[in-house]
């Protein structure tokens, strides 16, 4: 036992013990006659008390080795069993009719233990005793909570049950996770050395695997009201910042519970049966018939009383990667319902996406006011503005039919000049009012731009590529959509990537700069997060720019003070790598994509799989 002293730990829990300790010492030294003599009688009552072993302290002092080494190894062999039996005396707690006896034998190892937490060679052994009790008193809680160092050695499982009454405390454990989670979304949004990693492209699988998800799932463990608890940090969070990365946790950890079977929360979280549906069908890219009818069903009955659950599924909904669905899922039937003639009103699925896209669409405002109603669908949405973006996808269908025909200069010109006019008054009407037709918008941009069913292949490239001038006509119109929603991050990282990925040949065309950058771009400049995907877009496509155009930019965009550290970093490295490309430099004009770069350029089916 003296070798405890020696690691200069304190002795009040050995003297809590019945264990002469350090004070004990103290005093015997200072009272005592011969010191030596005092110090010999301490080790013979207080060391290891077994007549066989006596004999051999002596040829271990011969052999050099020294008593606190010997006391310590004996000490780490004994703990080591001691826990190992206390585990077992936890898992016979599974066995029926056995936990009653289990838990009155922790319950008294616990009482008898406790006082020597403070010697850190014996702690691990009280908090083995203490992670394997079920219910802990209050009266050792409360000596964790005060004590840092005992908090911070105590097992999550112990941790539970302090949270489950410390709100804050739980708050500030869970907060830098939180942090770390939207952060590690950002750095996919924002990376502008990157293009091998869309957005969308990881499955829910896998995006619930993550280390955040994990680890919050493992701090809950099987409570429901530390559960309840990261809802309600993540409703809050969400409500303060608007930051949608909130939803996306808010549905990740509810179906990392699931994968984990853990029932006691499943089967009291009134979204799990939604929610679960629905990333069923995000993670196989379809609606079918059965899960459109359970989508629906569960929509229909929620009952009079039961309203606030419409708030966690309007949250689940506002995820980026369901919108990211509906949208797309949206698209895919819009070009169904054009080869089969049909009317979109005609299509109940259709009818329930929206419905979805709308009830997720209005997350914020519906938490934000209490005020827990499905949001009306406008029916004009269905039967004037989806009709006209169909329009839209008419044209696109015809200019690339004209591009397959034998060359005819009039014909193609007339073709051309028919279906490449400005889109119908009804498209950009409804966008500008309606939150629902803004996001279809902006996947029909998406879509013509080179992800969906209208991408061609480039002859001896193998490479897909956009519709510019379907583009380029919907573009325009988006800036003035309901809420700037052209302007969230996860539409204009994946717009980007299409840019770069399909399109970059087009940024010779002055006339192609003039919509993407004059007309979209820097009509959302007020924003740090646009500049910087406007930053990582010229990273990738500047050698293409013409000199004057290229020179111009770069001067628009300089950074002010009022700009954050993130647009001022990425700035300087866009300069940096631009160089002294002058008008006089005949390199300048070279059509290199990779100058510079490095990271290769991905192939671009890599983004042509991620939604549509």
């Amino acid at each position: 036992m003296t070798s405890l002293k020696n690691n200069g730990t304190p002795g009040d829990s050995l003297e809590d013990l019945g264990i002469p300790g350090q004070a004990f010492l103290s005093d015997a030294l200072t009272s005592c006659n011969d010191p030596l003599k005092a110090i010999e009688e301490f080790q013979l009552e207080n060391g290891i008390l077994l007549p066989s072993l006596r004999p051999m302290l002596p040829l271990l002092d011969l052999h050099g080795v020294q008593r606190l080494d010997f006391h310590a190894s004996v000490l780490e062999e004994l703990r080591e069993k001691l826990v190992k039996r206390i585990n077992e005396i936890g898992a016979e707690r599974g066995e029926k009719g056995s936990h009653v006896g289990a838990d009155k034998r922790l319950k008294e190892l616990l009482s008898k233990s406790f006082p020597a937490v403070r010697v850190a060679a014996l702690r691990p052994v009280v908090m083995c005793i203490l992670r394997n009790t079920p219910v802990i008193e209050d009266k050792y809680l409360k000596v964790l909570v005060r004590e840092k160092e005992l908090y911070n050695d105590a097992d999550t499982e112990v941790k539970r049950q302090i949270w489950k009454d410390n709100q804050s405390l739980f708050g500030d454990e869970v907060s830098p996770l939180f942090s770390k989670y939207i952060i590690e979304k950002e750095q996919v949004l924002f990376d502008h050395l990157n293009l091998n990693s869309p957005f969308f492209m990881p499955s829910p699988k896998v995006r619930r695997q993550g280390e955040v998800v994990q680890k919050l799932a493992h701090m809950i463990g099987h409570s429901v009201k530390l559960y309840d608890m990261v809802l309600q940090f993540l409703r809050t969070l969400f409500l303060r910042t608007k930051n949608v990365h909130y939803c996306t946790l808010r549905a990740e950890l509810l179906m990392a519970f699931h994968d984990l079977e853990v029932q006691d929360i499943i089967s009291v979280d009134p979204c799990h049966k939604f929610t679960w549906c629905l990333d069923a069908c995000i993670r196989e890219k379809n609606v079918d018939i059965k899960r459109s009818r359970e989508l629906q069903g569960f929509l229909d009955s929620i009952k009079r009383g039961q309203e606030q659950v419409l708030g966690d599924l309007s949250m689940t909904l506002c995820d980026p990667y369901a919108v990211n669905f509906l949208a797309s899922s949206v698209m895919k039937i819009a070009l169904h319902l054009i080869n089969g003639e049909l009317l979109p009103r005609e299509n109940a699925v259709l009818v329930l996406l929206l419905r979805m896209l709308a009830l997720g669409l209005s997350a914020w405002q519906m938490i934000d006011s209490q005020d827990f109603k499905e949001p009306k669908l406008d029916s004009q949405v269905v039967t004037k503005f989806l009709p006209a973006l169909m329009s839209l996808m008419v044209d696109d269908q015809i200019r690339q039919l004209n591009c397959r025909l034998p060359p005819d200069e009039r014909e193609s010109a007339i073709a051309i000049i028919e279906h490449s006019g400005p889109p119908p008054d009804a498209c950009q009407a409804y966008a500008q009012l309606s939150g629902v037709a803004a996001v279809l918008s902006m996947y029909y941009a998406l879509h013509v731009g080179g992800i969906g069913a209208g991408a061609t292949c480039t002859a001896g490239q193998g490479k897909s590529r956009g519709d510019a001038r379907g583009l380029v006509r919907v573009l325009a119109t988006l800036p003035n959509c309901q809420g700037q929603r052209a302007y969230e991050d996860p539409f204009l990282h994946t717009l980007v990537l299409l840019l770069v990925l399909n399109m970059s040949d087009e940024f010779t065309n002055e006339s192609f700069c003039t919509v993407i950058f004059d007309e979209f771009f820097l009509a959302g400049t007020s924003k740090d997060s646009v500049t910087r995907h406007l930053l990582k877009l010229l990273w990738w496509v500047h050698p293409k720019l013409p000199i004057a155009r290229l020179h111009t930019l770069v001067k628009s965009l300089e950074p002010t003070s009022q700009h954050n550290e993130a647009v001022h970093s990425l700035y300087q490295a866009l300069r940096d790598k631009i160089g002294n490309r002058t008008s006089d430099d005949p390199a300048a004009q070279v059509d290199v994509m990779m100058e510079g770069s490095s990271s290769p350029m991905p192939n671009s089916s890599i983004l042509g799989a991620t939604s549509l």
